[in-house]
């Protein structure tokens, strides 16, 4: 059937809804594709629907390509399962919690791997039942501290999650490897760029994880690659170590007076007036002292010694001290630990370490990578208006472990030897886990071996945000004048616009249009008979289908007009010409 204008539930908007950051943001409330309830949560009108199912057409021939069944799972989650493998703590403030009427406590689930782990539980016991995998597209609830950009950040999204079970190694580094190569199906037939790479689990687990970036200014996530193949996620990134240096020629460690120079910039001004030498950020230790907040609710101060040409990185200290919350110490934090002697910290003094798990403080003291042994810096030295040079590591200090919290720069060396890298931004579409054992393991899902052995299952977790996929399509597709959305995801295949005034217009309109539905296209045909031609073409343009027949003065005559959206051409034709040329 024809889907006519007049009768379709739409109405657009002219001017830029309020609040709206991003362009997706803007015209996909504009078009009238989705419309705000509350920060990060839409609903969906019914273009906004047509193309959400064409995203998951894709999604789901490939998924059957690859060997995964659907299943569907509730929204509505209780809390027992999330609690035994302690995700109902470690997700912390970014899970919808509830209780129903009587006392019981539930979650809106953020990811579903309990419920798919207890289902396979449930219904199979043997290796012979596996390799399985199975998913769903469903409705996923964060409790976003800052939803951003429309669809691209919500509380509320649309995911489809996979998971497969094997009951070898062997077996998930192949249904891994079949659900990696069935994302880069779908990114292409989706049109979309997208650079892979290493990715830190998170609260999921597990060891492989690699995420799916499509490169855009707007993006959220930041990732490093190199000319000669490596790819990370800035999280995942790992610094190469320098060798060790040789320290037998290095001087003592050395005290030495510098009034009012709490901050790098002003010690390095400081040490080079009155130290031989030309010094730079780089020589020295910066200390930072971080409170990290574990999930019975303890604090616990830790120091981290990062060159001091660094800053640290607020999402790489998240992933390394994770699940505890990490925070910049307080001003009560020093009035507590009175020998942190803030902006003249040091990991050494000439009365021996004050820093460490060891030492007089208790409080623990990591190091990036870089601080490596042999390295020699200008540090504080714990006493007041007071800093230390020539303090070498593996000598004078020891570290109780090391840490990357420290952010990347462009022209870092990659950790595979292939050369320097670059910064970029992006944002994630997919992201592919080898969960390994962690659920199966928690959740008691074990199957019986060739020899009659309980062996737990190994699992694998293929998530693709399909909400922030339909966002980000939008953002790459539009112009100064509305969407111009792809024809593989489009809501309709041809928009049919009456836009004369005369009864032929729309006679010949219908025709075209009915004609047009007979071959197999879905049409939105604008029948809306007291609506100036003018606001005809700007609703096509701001709706985006790409191909657009417009009948209009040429009519009677049997001559309509073919517009490309996309490229802005448009070409009068005969009817039969048109339609031919549009089912070809």
């Amino acid at each position: 059937m024809v889907t006519r204008l007049s009768r379709f539930f739409l109405r657009t908007l002219r001017e830029d809804p309020a609040g709206a950051e991003v362009t997706s943001h803007k015209l996909l409330i504009r078009a009238g594709y989705i419309r705000p309830q509350a920060a990060g949560i839409f609903a969906w009108l019914p273009l906004g629907l047509r193309v959400k199912a064409r995203i998951e057409t894709v999604i789901r021939e490939e998924m059957a390509a690859a060997g995964a069944q659907e299943v569907h799972f509730p929204a509505l989650m209780p809390r027992e399962a999330y609690e035994a493998t302690g995700r109902w703590e470690e997700y912390g403030d970014l899970l919808f919690r509830l209780q129903d009427r009587k006392g019981g406590d539930y979650l809106l689930a953020p990811t579903h791997e309990e419920a798919f782990t207890l289902l396979v539980k449930d219904l199979y016991s043997s290796y012979k039942d596996l390799p399985l995998t199975i998913f769903q597209i469903q409705d996923k609830y964060r409790d976003e501290a800052r939803p951003r950009a429309g669809l691209l950040r919500g509380r509320e999204f649309t995911m489809k999650d996979a998971y497969s079970f094997d009951s070898s190694d062997a077996g998930l580094d192949a249904s891994y490897m079949a659900q990696r190569d069935a994302y880069e199906r779908i990114f292409q037939r989706l049109g979309l760029e997208y650079v892979i790479v290493q990715a830190d689990a998170g609260a999921m687990g597990g060891s492989r994880s690699e995420e799916f970036l499509h490169p855009t200014p707007v993006g959220e996530d930041t990732f490093v690659r190199s000319a000669g193949g490596y790819a990370a996620n800035v999280e995942a990134f790992t610094t190469a170590v320098p060798d060790p240096v040789d320290f037998s020629d290095a001087p003592a460690a050395t005290i030495f007076n510098s009034p009012d120079t709490p901050t790098i910039e002003t010690l390095v001004a400081h040490a080079n007036a009155v130290l031989d030498g030309e010094y730079t950020a780089a020589d020295t230790l910066k200390n930072v002292v971080l409170a990290l907040t574990h999930l019975d609710g303890t604090r616990e101060l830790v120091v981290v010694g990062i060159p001091g040409d660094r800053e640290v990185d607020e999402k790489r200290a998240e992933v390394a001290f994770a699940p505890a919350g990490v925070e910049t110490a307080t001003a009560e934090d020093f009035e507590n630990n009175p020998l942190l002697v803030r902006g003249y910290i040091g990991p050494w003094s000439p009365a021996g370490a004050v820093l460490g798990e060891e030492s007089a403080t208790g409080i623990r003291y990591l190091v990036d990578p870089r601080v490596s042994e042999g390295t020699r810096w200008v540090t504080g030295a714990n006493i007041d208006q007071k800093h230390a040079h020539s303090v070498v590591a593996g000598r004078d200090f020891f570290a109780d472990g090391v840490v990357e919290i420290a952010n990347v720069r462009d022209g870092d060396p990659a950790p595979d030897g292939s050369g320097p890298v670059e910064l970029a931004r992006g944002m994630e579409i997919g992201h592919v886990f080898q969960l390994g054992r962690k659920y199966a393991e928690a959740l008691g899902l074990k199957v019986l071996d060739e020899n009659g052995k309980l062996v737990s299952v190994t699992m694998g977790s293929y998530g693709i945000g399909v909400t922030r996929i339909l966002a980000i399509i939008a953002e790459l597709n539009n112009d100064d004048k509305g969407l111009i959305w792809p024809a593989s995801v489009a809501p309709f295949d041809v928009h049919v616009v009456a836009a004369g005034r005369d009864q032929a217009a729309f006679d010949v309109a219908e025709q075209a249009a009915a004609r047009l539905e007979e071959t197999g296209l879905e049409v939105l045909y604008d029948d809306r008979p007291k609506v100036s031609p003018g606001v005809k073409f700007g609703d096509a343009e701001l709706v985006g289908v790409p191909r657009v027949l417009v009948v209009g003065r040429g009519a009677a005559e049997g001559q309509v007009e073919l517009w490309d959206r996309r490229t802005g051409e448009r070409e009068a034709l005969a009817l039969d010409d048109a339609i031919a040329r549009l089912t070809a």
